[in-house]
């Protein structure tokens, strides 16, 4: 029993300092790890596995070369390094470490703070000031979690206060050859050079200068003053007078900056007054033909060489470009240190002298361009006033006439341009007209133009005049000219009306609509139109004529026209309105009831009128008497007009004269139709609708003045003979639309 127990006994003790030997060596690896990282299982009774062992964790500062460093710099930074240790002593790869500083201090990269172990359990960051003006101590702390247990380990730095970079800059002036100097003018501009270096004194590329000089002396190019320093540390410009005239002395100051302090470096300058002169103006063409044109060259020169630093403009002036009769520009920039530019004739005619001035050019210059005269080609006839080129006989005038006329001719070069400044010499082709003529001769102006006058005589005549330059043989015709009396003569007096029996007895037309348009034409005693704005007065005794202004119209081309309208009154007593044409030079108006007379008047400017009237039907719009071949009265409504037995084979034709209540024709346009036909065929009615008719002159007038309608009727086509009664209306239609129908009927026969 002794031995049993004392066996037992040894194996828990051996058990115990297995376990006292882990705890140990698990204290002595420090930080930790995953199980799976612990290096293995323990052995012991009944074959279990040992608790996992964290690893351990060691954390160290290096410099850049791989020393051991805690002092931080802008330009030392220091990486951070951490090894992860299994409990073998072995690096535990994969393993996420965490990087933790005081972020006012220090900046690290990666930005996460974070990085994996590699093979051998490393992981690093890189630790830098957290800006130019961070300084002090502080810790970086890392860390990593292991089966459950977070292990860690820090270290301390401190932060080495940045001294700022200062770039330090110098500036040269250069002539074009690369010399140095300070001598400024228009023709030797200078090339300002800044070199930029650091506070090492290494040549500093792409640092932003900015240069700055006096405005009122020089300018700088680029315009902003500004260039960035190239891989040599400079930075260019260039320098150039603001004038041609300006002179004095400046200072360029050339500026840079670099970690937030700006370096400067000033350079003194002279600037000398230059002095420009023109060459001579040249002429590829020395002398043009009219028309022509020609290229116009002048050279600025600075001493003897041409002055091409900058680009001057040149004003130029002409006086026949001035004239508006030569083409040039007026203002022109120099290249390469000469103007040019194209100068075109337009018919000066005259020689050209060109002038040239220049800002800052000394003097101007002048020179004279032979320009040939345009060659004449020929006179034309242009125009005359009046515009109909008629004219009345003197003393007679009238309303818009005129006793004189004016003519105006044009001349033309060989181009069609117009010739001024020539003689033109005015005559008549028959010597023996009686019209008057002045001037006689006129010089043409700056259009070609000339003109003259002719005035009338006391004959009527037609006429031309000729117009001759002087000293050639070049001439041309005017139109004809006519001289009329221009006033109206009773007979060229007429009167017409545009319907001859206006449906109006018992309808007024409206104001917009007339009823019928009434147009007076005039003539002179030699068959010419009368002067425009001759006036006629309209009366008329049924209805009313004229506008609501007035009850006549002036004359346009020898005729006028005024709207007659149907109304009231309709019975008009005899010779009312009294009017010249029912006076004692006329005749009495038309007594028939349903006509119309108007009366038309002008005068001649004597005590006698001139005058003409006319008559006229105004129409009912209902028949009055329809006579059936000139013998039986129709009857209309329900009454049926027997027309008879009528053979099947031969068409019945027979006549309607219809006239209105007043036994007057109706209204023209009124339609006369068969409508309504059953067992018979139409042949229609001709003519088909009443034409205009004015009433009978006839002494005595006939009664019924109607017009007269042949209609046609037959048995319907392709049928066999079958007696019995047709019947059918005939519709009688006015203008309004109002229709009248009388019935029909007839008998087909078969013998």
């Amino acid at each position: 029993m002794l031995i049993m127990r004392n066996k037992y006994w040894n194996q828990a003790i051996h058990w115990l300092a297995l376990l006292a030997l882990s705890a140990f060596l698990a204290a002595c690896g420090g930080g930790g790890g995953d199980p799976s990282l612990d290096g293995g299982s323990g052995g012991g009774g009944g074959g279990g596995t040992a608790a996992g062992v964290p690893a351990t964790m060691a954390i160290s500062l290096l410099n850049a070369t791989g020393q051991s460093s805690n002092t931080i710099s802008s330009s030392a930074p220091l990486t951070a390094r951490v090894a992860v240790l299994d409990k073998n002593g072995a690096g535990v790869s994969n393993a996420l470490v965490t990087f933790v500083a005081d972020a006012s201090l220090v900046v690290l990269a990666p930005s996460s703070g974070t990085a994996l172990t590699d093979a051998k359990g490393i992981a690093t960051v890189t630790m830098r000031p957290a800006s130019n003006t961070a300084s002090g101590a502080g810790k970086v702390t890392a860390s990593v979690t292991t089966a459950g247990v977070a292990v860690s380990a820090e270290a301390n730095y401190q932060i080495a206060a940045t001294v700022a970079s200062k770039a330090s800059i110098s500036v040269a002036l250069l002539n074009a050859a690369g010399g140095t100097s300070n001598a400024l003018s228009s023709a030797t501009p200078l090339t300002a050079v800044a070199t930029v270096k650091d506070q090492d004194g290494k040549l500093l590329p792409n640092a932003l200068v900015v240069f700055a000089a006096d405005n009122n002396l020089a300018t700088l190019s680029p315009s902003a003053g500004s260039a960035l320093s190239d891989a040599n540390g400079e930075a260019r410009v260039i320098l150039r007078p603001v004038s041609l005239a300006v002179g004095g002395a400046g200072s360029l100051t050339a500026a840079v900056v670099l970690n937030g302090t700006t370096s400067t470096s000033t350079i003194n300058f002279v600037v000398g007054a230059t002095t420009l002169t023109f060459g001579n103006i040249v002429f590829d063409t020395p002398s043009l033909d009219a028309y022509g044109s020609t290229q116009v060259s002048l050279d600025v020169l600075s001493g003897s060489a041409k002055y091409t630093d900058q680009s001057l403009a040149v004003n130029f002036s002409s006086s026949c470009v001035t004239a508006g009769k030569a083409t040039f520009a007026a203002v022109v920039q120099t290249a390469n240190g000469s103007a040019r530019a194209v100068y075109r004739d337009q018919g000066c005619g005259v020689s050209d002298v060109i002038s040239a001035t220049a800002s800052g050019v000394a003097g101007s210059r002048s020179a004279t361009l032979q320009i040939a005269a345009p060659q004449l080609a020929s006179i034309q006839f242009y125009s005359a006033v009046p515009t109909d080129k008629s004219i009345v006989i003197k003393g007679q005038g009238g309303l818009l006439r005129s006793e004189s006329a004016t003519l105006k001719f044009r001349v033309f070069d060989t181009f069609n341009n117009p010739l001024p400044g020539l003689t033109v010499r005015f005559a008549k082709t028959d010597e023996n007209a009686d019209i008057g003529l002045s001037p006689l001769y006129g010089t043409t102006d700056a259009n070609g133009e000339v003109t003259t006058s002719v005035m009338s005589g006391s004959t009527p005549l037609s006429f031309r005049i000729q117009a001759k330059i002087d000293n050639t043989n070049v001439s041309t015709l005017s139109d004809s000219i006519v001289v009329s009396t221009g006033t109206p003569v009773q007979k060229a007096f007429s009167i017409s009306i545009s319907d001859s029996n206006v449906e109006g007895w018992t309808i007024d037309a409206n104001g917009a609509t007339p009823s019928a348009l009434v147009t007076v034409a005039m003539g002179d005693k030699f068959g010419n139109p009368v002067a425009d704005g001759t006036p006629v007065v309209f009366q008329s005794n049924i209805g009313v004529v004229g506008s609501a202004s007035r009850g006549g119209c002036n004359s346009i081309n020898g005729s006028c026209t005024v709207d007659f309208r149907a109304q009231a009154p309709r019975n008009p007593t005899k010779n009312t309105p009294a009017t010249v044409c029912n006076g004692p030079l006329g005749s009495d108006d038309n007594p028939r009831t349903g006509v119309a007379t108007i009366c038309a008047s002008t005068s001649d400017g004597t005590a006698t009128p001139i005058f003409a009237k006319t008559n006229f039907f105004i129409s009912g719009s209902s028949p009055g008497t329809i006579f059936l071949n000139g013998g039986t009265v129709l009857t209309s409504g329900s009454v049926v007009n027997d027309l008879g037995p009528v053979n099947w084979n031969v068409p019945l034709v027979f006549s309607l004269q219809i006239n209105d209540v007043n036994n007057n024709p109706m209204p023209s346009g009124t339609i006369v139709e068969v409508a309504n036909i059953v067992r018979a065929a139409s042949g229609g009615v001709s003519p088909a609708t009443v034409q205009k008719a004015f009433p009978d002159r006839s002494v005595p007038p006939a009664t019924y003045q109607g017009t007269s309608h042949l209609v046609t009727i037959t048995s319907p086509a392709g049928q066999p003979c079958t007696p019995g009664v047709a019947t059918f209306n005939v519709n009688v239609t006015t203008p309004h639309l109002l229709t009248t129908s009388y019935p029909f009927k007839l008998t087909f026969t078969c013998q």
